[in-house]
């Protein structure tokens, strides 16, 4: 059976590094970092604020931005995301996992694909 590492402490938003690690020490006001970024400041200011994500288009902006990767800030982003979504539902405890012999079936002793 597949284990999900567990995280206990909650991950750091996106926003906070943004405001944190750049605002801040750039002395950058968030209507001049949306600038910079092509976005409005409303939209940089929810992700800040942690009421907005991470787009793949905003973690292209950002790495261009700050000198990162989009990997990184997508990251970020998912790791929250998960946490948040493994704190806020049990639903998918629910889900009953299939058996690892479904899953991955004993390899055929001829080493290819079985066919006709």
């Amino acid at each position: 059976m597949s284990t999900m590492k567990r995280m206990t402490r909650r991950p750091t938003h996106p926003g906070i590094i943004i405001r944190e690690d750049y605002l801040m020490p750039l002395s950058v006001t968030i209507k001049d970092m949306a600038v910079t970024l092509g976005v409005s400041r409303k939209t940089l200011s929810k992700i800040i604020n942690e009421r907005g994500a991470i787009t793949p288009d905003m973690a292209l902006r950002l790495s261009r931005a700050f000198d990162t990767t989009p990997d990184f800030w997508l990251n970020l982003q998912k790791n929250f995301d998960l946490w948040q979504a493994e704190k806020e539902s049990t639903e998918w405890k629910k889900v009953k996992p299939f058996s690892h012999k479904m899953l991955h079936p004993p390899a055929s002793p001829l080493g290819g694909e079985q066919g006709p």
